[in-house]
């Protein structure tokens, strides 16, 4: 791993502004995190990496399974230590996004795949604690503050739609908590959300405002662990503070914002988002906010900087086309003003299929106005998607370019940087998109490291230039194919220039349009510097690609 490794300079930025003063090199800035131009990498907690295999079985979770339906071993500090080891600092990755922690219903259940267990993290039981096999609270507390320190945010994935199946050994949630039926048929709005997803999967009464107490499982269940009475005490200021009716959502609410408030998450990614009225996520945004200024105020020497806390919606089949509204056929809503600063795209797939400037000037059309002030999250593969951009992992040379260099924040899917196989034989379903992060190959094949390096290159210069994800994209010319990413935001800006597709050797970039005369650039990509003469740069390398920046004055 360190072999393949290609560090990078401290870069410099440009000062915007006027034409005149673009072109001018500006003394060292710190660079900002940028949540619209943020670079998340998302895992299976399960999945990812063991980092302690004494809790790899639990709650007699001992049964056999159907082919990767059962848990695989990878926990929080499995996270923590690729973290240490300073995996996504090599991979430009400053957000991570793992699936939901808290702890799992104990039994499984046959989907008719074969046996499956709560591995994912979807299938909750307690929203108050973690689940022992994810590992425990103190484990996230270590984990957060190691990925702060190196200036990773953390997202965590949010569920208020449903509580996990109903075994032998997991109970059904009281009636004035979940409806058991009908199944969503999709038709209408309520269709949607006054449902369940499947078959034994109780939904939430979450367009519910009536008092309802405890379920007796639980309260019986804090008792044996000793911590009934401080549960009891925090619900009671929590509806004491807010006014909220004791309805099912709201103990929700509160469960999930003691994350922020506790730890210190940077973020929420809410699950199953059209199948919840979009009221709910208004007042989850509204107590988030509460619970990282809380957390902000009680830990005033970890705090970051002053961005707010971020949140991104799973609206399932949302595309950036459709701007700011989703629609359900008989009602539109406007999920950008309930609550969420982003939504996941599920188009972007789909425009991955064409050529690099339809992609790149759509998203910056639609970004820097239809949707200004706000972002979607790009994706070509992940957890629940059958019909991934490169199940064959074929084309990871070209996923990485259209992911990482597309306006928007990407979303790197465990494994999209190592072509780890989605297709695994013996599996049912989404199992396929769920192997074990393929380490090995990692260490010993020489292909999947020529992979990891270029998703490493591509992920760092994204890193380092807020630009590429939340700026203004121009194309510069089309052969050879060259076009500049440019942002100012507060009191920071930053310019830069990209090729693609360019000749092997000796290539010539006009660059006249960001750097003046005499401006010193890094070609990030190969490691050349070179010298802006007569509005132009030469460089010599044995890629078709080149990353251009500005190499400070100071350095």
């Amino acid at each position: 791993m360190k072999k393949q490794f290609i560090p990078f300079f401290l870069f410099l930025t440009i000062i915007m502004g006027s034409c005149s003063a673009s072109k001018n090199v500006s003394k060292t800035q710190k660079t900002p995190f940028v949540w619209e131009g943020a670079n998340v990498y998302f895992l299976l907690t399960d999945r990812f990496n063991n980092g302690n295999t004494s809790n790899d079985t639990n709650f007699e979770r001992n049964k056999k399974t159907a082919k990767l339906r059962g848990f695989e071993g990878g926990d929080i500090i499995g996270i923590t230590k690729k973290i240490e080891e300073g995996y996504f600092d090599k991979l430009g990755i400053n957000a991570i996004w793992f699936t939901p922690i808290v702890e799992q219903i104990h039994d499984g259940v046959d989907e008719g795949t074969g046996l499956t267990y709560g591995f994912h993290g979807y299938w909750t039981r307690d929203w108050t604690n973690l689940d022992p096999n994810f590992g425990t609270k103190e484990d996230l507390r270590m984990l957060v503050d190691k990925a702060h320190a190196h200036g990773i945010r953390i997202i965590l994935d949010g569920v208020i739609n449903h509580t996990g199946p109903v075994t032998q050994t997991d109970t059904v949630w009281p009636k004035n908590w979940v409806r058991t039926g009908p199944v969503c048929d999709y038709k209408s709005y309520e269709g949607t959300t006054a449902c369940t997803l499947v078959s034994n999967l109780p939904d939430l009464k979450t367009e519910s405002n009536e008092n309802v107490d405890l379920p007796p499982f639980l309260i019986e269940k804090w008792k044996k662990e000793g911590r009934y009475d401080k549960e009891m005490a925090e619900l009671d200021a929590f509806f004491a503070r807010t006014g909220y009716p004791k309805a099912p959502k709201y103990y929700i609410i509160k469960w999930l914002t003691d994350y922020i408030s506790d730890y210190g998450i940077d973020g929420y990614r809410a699950d199953t988002v059209k199948h919840t009225e979009e009221t709910v996520w208004a007042d989850f945004k509204t107590q988030c906010d509460f619970a990282f200024a809380t957390w902000k105020q009680n830990n005033p020497t970890k705090v970051l900087d002053e961005n707010s806390f971020y949140t991104i919606a799973e609206v399932y089949n949302y595309g950036i086309g459709s701007g700011k509204i989703f629609d359900f056929g008989d009602k539109k809503i406007n999920y950008f003003e309930n609550g969420f600063n982003n939504m996941i795209n599920f188009e972007f797939k789909g425009d991955a299929q064409k050529e690099y400037e339809f992609i790149f000037s759509k998203y910056s059309d639609k970004l820097n106005n239809e949707l200004k002030g706000y972002s979607v999250l790009n994706y070509l593969s992940s957890h629940d998607d059958g019909a991934p951009f490169d199940a064959k992992r074929t084309k990871s040379k070209e996923a990485a370019i259209k992911l990482l260099l597309s306006p928007g924040l990407s979303q790197v899917y465990y494994g999209d940087e190592s072509a780890r196989s989605l297709v695994i034989e013996g599996t049912e379903g989404d199992a396929t998109l769920r192997s074990f992060m393929n380490w090995e190959e990692i260490k010993s094949n020489s292909e999947t490291q020529k992979t990891l390096l270029h998703w490493q290159k591509l992920g760092q210069f994204r890193r380092n230039h807020p630009s590429i994800g939340a700026g203004i994209h121009k194309k510069i010319s089309d052969q050879p194919y060259t076009f500049s990413r440019t942002l100012s935001k507060n009191n920071y800006s930053d310019s830069v220039i990209i090729g693609l597709n360019l000749p092997v050797g000796q290539k010539e970039v006009t660059v006249a349009s960001i750097f003046k005369n005499g401006t010193k650039l890094k070609d990030t990509y190969s490691g050349k510097e070179v010298l802006v003469v007569n509005g132009k740069v030469s460089i010599d390398s044995e890629f078709d690609i080149v990353l251009l920046e500005a190499i400070s004055e100071t350095k």
